[in-house]
């Protein structure tokens, strides 16, 4: 099977360990169990951090860093690629409008133009937050620009110019947020 791990990079050095371990024997134990077994799995990991400098600095390891790096591949962040916008809004509207039973809803030009001038601090998952609240807001009709909802509104000028009745959070993104 597939083993995906979310964000490795945050990974203890006691367990990083134990994961070397595991793939370099193919051998596990499972919880509560006494006895070994073989596992046959290829290993997917994810990380918002930059796993070079964190084996230079010595909080990954390097043997568990050159065991994972076989065929990396670097996504860059949204705000980096604005022409994805469009069509993620529309996998995301699809994705929603089948959840909720309702025919497919479209977007407003204004709306995804607003998106593509935000710079999404939280990324992908950020834009899928905002679509689901926004289809909530339309009522399962056309998505406009009212009905989106920026967290971080100071990433977004359209937001700033066109939503000042509304109660946003003007917070900066936390020091953590990286991305993803």
């Amino acid at each position: 099977g597939t083993l995906f791990l979310d964000e490795v990079g945050e990974m203890s050095i006691e367990l990083q360990v134990k994961l070397l371990r595991v793939l370099e024997d193919g051998r596990i134990t499972p919880v509560g169990g006494t006895d070994e077994k073989q596992v046959d799995v290829r290993i997917l990991a994810a990380t918002n951090a930059d796993l070079q400098a964190k084996t230079a600095n010595g909080t990954f390891r390097e043997d568990l860093y050159y065991r994972l790096a076989r065929f990396p591949v670097v996504v860059p962040p949204l705000r980096e690629r604005p022409e994805d916008i469009p069509l993620l809004c529309e996998h995301f509207l699809s994705m929603f409008a089948t959840e909720m039973g309702i025919e497919h809803p479209t977007i407003q030009p204004k709306a995804l133009e607003a998106l593509k001038d935000y710079q999404f601090p939280g990324n992908v998952r950020e834009l899928k937050n905002i679509i689901e609240h926004a289809l909530l807001l339309s009522g399962g009709g056309e998505i406009q620009k009212e009905h989106l909802y920026f967290i971080y509104i100071q990433h977004c000028p359209v937001a700033q110019q066109t939503s000042p009745s509304r109660k946003i959070p003007s917070a900066s993104p936390p020091q953590n947020l990286q991305q993803i």
